[in-house]
């Protein structure tokens, strides 16, 4: 018969073997699960973590690479323009008095509304609180590396015979402190947005004029302006909400664009005319129709670059140019490489909910849910789509727009990943307050909205 002692000892034995075996397994099911890098917590970034992080058994936590001091991007507001401390260029292109241009009831993401009780044209302050509440709920901040650049992402391809070959990617970043970092992922996000870059057109003489010369990126409140004689260059959204604001401190704005004259109700202060041309020796500016004006200052409200300083595009086998980068599967994917992922990369959606469905297919593909076309039938499927927009009209910087094509392009994704395709009462709002955006630029944000289901919206005292 056994001692006491003996079958104590049998049972730590037994019980340290059902331990080990245990880590052994944990161990064996974290080498599986994928690693995730994303780069940047704004929107997109935020929206990458949070859907990785419910994913528990196909992903690890990620790693959210931040270069600035918190999350949100280009909605977290910095009255500071040019450099940080760190010399690093300023991010942001938020201006103190900016409101959304669309109501809170579609900016959102589906799954997460924002406060019922806020008005519909919310301040980007509670953007800001919103995304902020949004990493709270879903435990994303323990998983930010703030003030942390990425330096060089890289794919290493690994072979072993008698399997496909596997890209993993080499990711360099470095700290505040610049200690550099080099990690190995199973896939990158990149959610650096496309908002910090200005594009500034070429205007001959420009450096004749004599007055202040800036990009909106570097706007940030009108009363430095006021009573001057400023000229606008662009009138989409921010080159007409710009020149409102600026009406209303008392500047004379000339706004100069190359689309057909705005027949919308403008304040007095605003008077539009033909795309700039050209400074004069005297520092006057010449429009395309032949006449000239004299000015306090130039703004352009031209839009922005695609710029990714940690990628070689060439090996990647893609062309990042000012307004474009190609070919993109899915406006997403390299063909050559369909671990890397660009997030909201297009150009007039409705970016929250367009994240929201572009994240959920990446994963789909990671996770084996989607299985995609060779590389080769990837490519030729961009290349296809672009040369019948090309011939259809639409110039090489307007590609990457996709303005009604959004809804089947998100509804395509859904369909393909098999998850919940957008409610069509986003798609009906927006359209509702793009056409109030045309007729009354002033006022429309004066509207309130309420949803009502998944398919109907109606107007709120």
């Amino acid at each position: 018969m056994r001692s006491f002692k003996t079958v104590q000892r049998v049972l730590a034995n037994q019980t340290s073997s059902l331990v080990n075996l245990y880590k052994f397994r944990h161990y064996r099911t974290r080498m599986l699960l994928q690693r995730v890098a994303v780069v940047g917590a704004g929107a997109a970034g935020l929206c990458a973590a949070r859907h990785i992080l419910s994913r528990v058994n196909s992903f690890a936590p990620p790693v959210v690479f931040e270069l600035t001091d918190n999350i949100g991007g280009t909605w977290c507001y910095d009255e500071r323009v040019g450099t940080y401390d760190n010399g690093r260029p300023v991010h942001s292109s938020m201006y103190r008095d900016l409101r959304t241009n669309l109501p809170k009831e579609v900016m959102m993401f589906p799954d997460f509304p924002f406060d019922p009780q806020l008005s519909s044209f919310l301040p980007h302050q509670e953007v800001q609180r919103y995304l902020e509440k949004y990493c709270h709920e879903h435990h994303i901040w323990p998983h930010v590396r703030f003030n942390t650049a990425v330096e060089n992402v890289r794919p290493v391809v690994l072979s072993a015979e008698g399997e496909k070959d596997r890209t993993t990617w080499e990711v360099t970043s470095s700290d505040s402190s610049g200690r550099q970092k080099t990690e190995m992922f199973d896939s990158v996000f990149v959610c650096s947005g496309h908002y910090s870059e200005p594009h500034i057109p070429h205007i001959p003489g420009t450096e004749h004029f004599k007055g202040r010369v800036l990009h909106s990126h570097a706007y940030r409140c009108a009363e430095p302006f006021s009573g001057q004689v400023v000229v606008v260059l662009g009138a989409k959204a921010s080159g007409l909400d710009i020149s409102i604001e600026l009406a209303k401190v008392g500047a004379q704005v000339t706004l100069s664009h190359a689309g057909p004259l705005l027949t919308c109700p403008l304040p007095a202060e605003i008077q539009q005319c033909s795309p700039a041309v050209a400074v004069e020796e005297d520092g006057r500016i010449l429009f395309q129709d032949g006449s000239v004006a004299a000015a306090d200052a130039l703004m352009f409200c031209t839009g922005y670059n695609f710029r990714y300083p940690f990628l070689d595009a060439a090996q990647l086998g893609l062309q990042v140019q000012d307004h474009l980068v190609s070919p993109l599967y899915h406006y997403m994917m390299p063909p050559a490489f369909p671990s890397l992922f660009f997030i909201g990369i297009c150009k007039i959606i409705c970016p929250f909910p367009n994240f929201h469905c572009q994240v959920q297919f990446a994963l789909a593909v990671l996770d084996g849910s989607v299985a995609l076309p060779s590389p080769a039938r990837m490519e030729e499927e961009v290349r296809s789509e672009l040369r019948e927009k090309v011939e259809r009209g639409v110039q090489r910087r307007h590609l990457l727009i996709l303005e009604q094509q959004q809804w089947e392009y998100c509804r395509t994704l859904a369909r393909t990943a098999g998850f919940t395709p957008l409610p069509p009462v986003v798609r009906s709002l927006y359209e509702e307050v793009w056409r109030q955006r045309r007729v009354h630029p002033e006022n429309y944000r004066r509207l309130n909205y309420r949803l009502v289901g998944d398919a109907r919206w109606e107007l709120v005292d």
